[in-house]
């Protein structure tokens, strides 16, 4: 078998809207098996994501976190691929860039929830943090709600400004106004304070939590899950695992049960805005089973 290499050149063929649609086929086949590992030396990271779906093959996403490689190699400080492997025989398909995998799967998982809960008129969008995922976020929510008017909230007034030149966004300095203006709040912070107060939320709002990837990491406080219905990517990788969902649940706000859908409730249409005044909460926890999802479109798409 000829192993395909797939580099950064595909992003030309890939489309924001095409992306949720495979996402959405993708939880329709057989539950995915995943897992995780990290191995550590001093400093450094290892990290492989690793998820099989009957039908659709094998991801190995391995990631290397080596902090001091700008100051001492001239390189990213993270880097790896994404292997694909085949379904039929386990056999190496492909190699797809790490960073492009990692772009579209973590933009794509918002922008289907978004799809599915926001309100389809919402136009006015907030983006907090000014990084790599935040800029992706203007291109995925400008595709989904196309005329969207951006505004960008970071700590660092300077990179809120950076962003805005970058995108097209307009700099907010007042959080608490910008977030009760919006009717899309998307965060991507690297935050363990709360930034999103529930009591700024506006009636149909619906707002997107993305940054919190640890038990000891939020973005948004409990008065946000106590007015909103809430739903996550996926309840194996985000209940017990980030604290952003972990900690109401531990200290009472919800419950298990307070999670109302995943993804692979959009078929049955358990994974849905029910009024135009309601406020929903979606966690992106990602996982290696979305990653996979988003590798094999982006093998299909670049042909």
């Amino acid at each position: 078998m000829t192993i395909r290499i797939v580099g950064p050149e595909a992003e030309a063929r890939l489309d924001w809207l095409a992306l949720t649609r495979a996402i959405e086929a993708g939880h329709r086949l057989p539950r995915a098996e995943v897992a995780d590992t990290i191995l550590r030396r001093g400093g450094d990271t290892l990290l492989t994501r690793s998820a099989w779906i009957d039908g659709l093959g094998i991801a190995v996403k391995a990631a290397t976190v080596f902090p001091g490689n700008p100051a001492a190699h001239g390189k990213p400080s993270i880097l790896g691929a994404v292997n694909i492997l085949a379904d039929r025989d386990g056999d190496l398909e492909a190699l797809v860039d790490f960073a492009l995998v990692t772009k579209w799967k973590t933009a794509g998982d918002s922008l289907l929830s978004a799809r599915h809960l926001a309100r389809p008129d919402a136009r006015r969008i907030l983006i907090v943090g000014a990084g790599t995922v935040a800029r992706s976020l203007v291109a995925a929510y400008g595709a989904g709600f196309p005329g969207a008017a951006f505004s960008v909230w970071a700590r660092d007034p300077a990179a809120a400004r950076a962003f805005a030149e970058a995108t097209g966004a307009t700099p907010a300095t007042d959080l608490e106004a910008a977030v009760r203006q919006a009717e899309i709040i998307a965060t991507a912070t690297m935050t363990t304070t709360p930034l999103i107060c529930g009591d700024w939320l506006s009636p149909g709002s619906h707002l997107d939590l993305i940054g919190a990837y640890r038990p000891d990491m939020r973005e948004a406080d409990n008065a946000c899950f106590r007015r909103a219905r809430v739903f996550v990517d996926a309840r194996a990788t985000t209940i017990h695992h980030i604290g952003e969902v972990m900690i109401p649940i531990a200290e009472g706000v919800i419950t298990e049960a307070d999670v109302i859908a995943d993804f692979r409730d959009i078929a049955t249409g358990a994974f849905a805005r029910r009024s135009t005044d309601e406020i929903t909460l979606a966690k992106n926890g990602g996982g290696a089973h979305l990653d996979l999802m988003t590798a094999r479109y982006i093998l299909d798409a670049a042909g």
